[in-house]
C-alpha cells in the first residue's frame, strides 16, 4: 500500500469523484514543518469547482475522511494537514522489509514484459567522455528500475561504428599515423588524429572529398579500408570494456550502426511498397504532416541515421517483440525521433507508440558543451581514477586500517561520479566538477554510503538478528519509518516518469532522517528499546543498499 495512493482514494471518496485520483495524488504535499503533520491537502482549487471558500471545504473534508492509516486531521488556513496511525504504519513497513529484505518496493506493473534500452552508444576510435557518461548511467538505471517493476530489460549499446568519420579517420591515419604508436595508446592516438584532420581541413578542404572517396570505399567492401576499419573497432571496444567493468555495467547487445548496413534495404522497399517514399532534389524523403520531411537516401544514394534507426526499431520488434523501446540519447535529437517513429507510424506499425525517447541535458565543461572534433573533452576513465584515487587517500586518512581499502575506494569513486549525474533531474544540463563529485559532505554518494556503513557498523556492534515481525512504537523513529513507507511509491514513479533522480532526492531525505535520529537517540544504549531501534537501523541498510543499486552503486559495509 502506498501512503499518497491510499489518501488520494480516501479523498476521492470524500468528494464524491469531483477530482480524478490522479489529481488528488499530484495535489498532496508534505508539510514544511513536521508539527504541521504527516500529509497536507489544499482545498483551494475546490473553491471554483465547489463555489465555497477553502475555509468553509477544508473542516466538511476533514470530518469525512476515514482511513485505518490516519489518526487526525487539523485544519490550517484552506489545508487539511493529515497525521498518520505511527504504530501501524510502522509495524506494517519494518514487518514489510524484514520478510521481504531487498525485494521490498518490487512492483508487478511490468508483468514480465520486455523493454529494451538503448543506452551508452559511443562512438568508436573515440576516447570515452563524461558527456557519455550521462546515456550510460541514466539509461542503466532505468534498465534496473524496470527489472524491479517485472519487466525483462533488455540493454543495448548502439555503437557508433559507422558514417563517414571512418573516412576522415582513414585520411588521417594513412597520411600522418604510425601503426606502432597506434597500436600503444591506440584511442589517444586515433583522437589525435581526428582532431588534426579537422585541424588540416580548414585549410584544405579537398581532404574532406578524400574522406568522403574512402567512406565509400568502405561502403563497397573495399579490403584495405575494412582492415583498418576492424582494427579501430577492435581497439576501441577493448578501451570501453575497461570502463564499463569500472562502472558495473553489463550489455545484452552490442551491435552498433554497422549491424544494420544490409538491413536498410528492406526498409526502403517496405517505403516503396507502401508508396511512402517521395523525391526531393534527387533525395529520398518520407513526408510528414506537422514535422519536417524525413530523409531516407541522399541523392548519391546513401543512406541516412533515420533509415539505419527504423531498421534496427524493425529489427528489435521482430527480435524482442517489446512492449517498449526506450532511446536514451541528449534531448538535441528529439526532432530526429520524432520524425522516425512518425515513419513507423504512417508504416502502419501499432507497436510505435512503445517507442520513447528519453532525453537528456548536456555535460557542460566552463558553460560549454564538450567537443571530440576540437579535442575538447574529459575523459571518463581519467575522472573514474582520481575519484578512487581520493577516495583512497580519505580512507588513509580516516580508516586506515580497512582491511579491503582498494575494493571500497573503488566503490565510493565510481559511486560519486554515478551519483553526481542521476541527482539532477535528467532534462538539465550539469556543469562538469571533479570538486564538487568527490565531496564527502553534502548531497554526494559518499555521503550515502557511510552512512550505510554507519548503520553497518551499529547492526554489527548490536548482534543484530532480524525477527520477523516488528510491531513497535518508536515516536522518535517516525520521521525514518515514513521515509522508508515512501520507497515502493518513489520507486514506482522514477520508473513511470523515467527519472531516476526521484530516487537519488529520496536516498537523501532517508540517509538524513536516519543521521538526525542516529544523532538524538543513543540506539545500543537502552536495553528496553534496543531492539526496536536496531530494527529500523536494520531496515534503513536494506532500503539504502537497494536503492543505491538502482541506481547503479554498491553500498560499502564499511569506509
Amino acid at each position: 500500500m502506498h501512503i499518497v495512493n491510499e489518501l488520494a482514494h480516501v479523498l476521492y471518496q470524500t468528494l464524491d469523484g469531483k477530482l480524478t485520483e490522479e489529481k488528488i495524488q499530484q495535489m498532496i504535499e508534505k508539510p514544511k514543518y513536521e508539527h504541521l503533520g504527516d500529509y497536507s491537502f489544499p482545498c483551494f482549487e475546490l473553491a471554483k469547482i465547489l463555489r465555497k471558500s477553502p475555509n468553509v471545504i477544508a473542516p466538511e473534508i476533514a470530518n469525512e475522511m476515514q482511513s485505518p492509516i490516519i489518526s487526525h486531521t487539523e485544519i490550517v488556513g484552506g489545508y487539511v494537514n493529515i497525521f498518520l496511525q505511527q504504530e501501524v504504519i510502522a509495524t506494517s513497513v519494518l514487518t514489510s522489509i524484514l520478510q521481504e529484505k531487498e525485494s521490498y518496493g518490487t512492483g508487478s506493473s511490468g508483468n514480465d514484459k520486455v523493454v529494451t534500452i538503448d543506452l551508452s552508444s559511443p562512438n568508436i576510435a573515440k576516447p570515452f567522455s563524461m558527456g557519455h557518461l550521462r546515456s550510460t548511467v541514466i539509461g542503466n538505471s532505468l534498465a534496473l528500475l524496470a527489472e524491479k517493476q517485472g519487466f525483462q530489460a533488455v540493454r543495448i549499446n548502439h555503437l557508433g561504428d559507422w558514417g563517414t568519420q571512418f573516412g576522415k579517420l582513414i585520411v588521417a591515419y594513412k597520411k600522418w599515423g604510425k601503426e606502432e604508436i597506434v597500436r600503444e595508446n591506440p584511442i589517444q592516438e586515433l583522437l589525435k588524429l581526428y582532431v588534426q584532420f579537422h585541424e588540416e581541413a580548414e585549410t584544405a578542404p579537398s581532404l574532406e572529398d578524400e574522406a568522403r572517396a574512402w567512406f565509400k570505399k568502405l561502403e563497397n567492401g573495399d579490403k584495405e579500408a575494412l582492415e583498418l576499419w576492424e582494427w579501430f573497432r577492435h581497439e576501441s571496444w577493448q578501451e570501453f570494456l575497461k570502463i564499463y567493468d569500472i562502472l558495473g555495467i553489463k550489455f545484452d547487445s552490442n551491435d552498433g550502426e554497422a549491424f544494420y548496413n544490409d538491413k536498410m534495404d528492406r526498409v526502403v522497399k517496405l517505403l516503396e511498397e507502401k508508396s511512402l517514399l517521395k523525391e526531393s532534389d534527387g533525395a529520398q524523403v518520407v513526408e510528414l504532416e506537422d514535422l519536417p520531411p524525413c530523409l531516407i537516401k541522399k541523392s548519391d544514394g546513401t543512406t541516412l541515421y533515420a533509415t539505419r534507426d527504423l531498421a534496427a526499431a524493425l529489427y528489435r520488434q521482430e527480435t524482442y517483440e517489446f512492449d517498449q523501446s526506450l532511446y536514451v540519447v541528449g534531448n538535441e535529437q528529439s526532432l530526429h525521433f520524432k520524425q522516425v517513429y512518425k515513419v513507423l507510424e504512417k508504416m502502419g506499425y501499432d507497436w510505435h507508440s512503445g517507442l520513447k525517447h528519453i532525453p537528456f541535458g548536456m555535460m557542460l565543461k566552463d558553460g560549454k558543451k564538450m567537443s571530440t572534433r576540437k579535442g575538447k573533452v574529459v575523459l571518463l576513465e581519467s575522472v573514474l581514477k582520481e575519484a578512487m584515487e581520493l577516495a583512497l587517500t580519505n580512507i588513509e586518512e580516516k580508516n586506515p586500517g580497512l582491511v579491503n581499502k582498494e575494493a571500497v575506494a573503488k566503490q565510493v569513486g565510481t559511486g560519486a561520479v554515478i551519483f553526481h549525474d542521476l541527482k539532477n533531474y535528467r532534462l538539465h544540463d550539469i556543469e562538469f566538477s571533479l570538486e564538487d563529485m568527490l565531496k564527502f559532505e553534502g548531497e554526494t554518494g559518499p555521503y550515502l554510503q557511510y552512512t550505510h556503513a554507519r548503520a553497518s557498523s551499529l547492526l554489527r556492534k548490536g548482534n543484530f538478528e532480524p525477527e520477523g515481525d516488528a510491531s513497535h512504537h518508536l515516536p522518535e523513529a517516525w520521521q525514518v519509518i515514513i521515509q522508508l513507507y515512501a520507497f515502493p511509491e518513489v520507486v514506482a514513479r522514477a520508473w513511470s516518469e523515467y527519472d531516476p533522480s526521484q530516487v537519488a532526492k529520496y536516498l537523501m531525505e532517508l540517509a538524513r532522517a536516519f543521521n538526525k535520529f542516529y544523532g538524538s537517540v543513543r540506539i545500543l544504549d537502552d536495553t528496553k528499546w534496543m531492539q526496536a531501534r536496531i530494527t529500523v537501523v536494520f531496515a534503513v541498510t536494506v532500503v539504502l543498499k537497494e536503492g543505491l543499486r538502482l541506481l547503479g552503486m554498491t553500498a560499502p559495509l564499511e569506509m
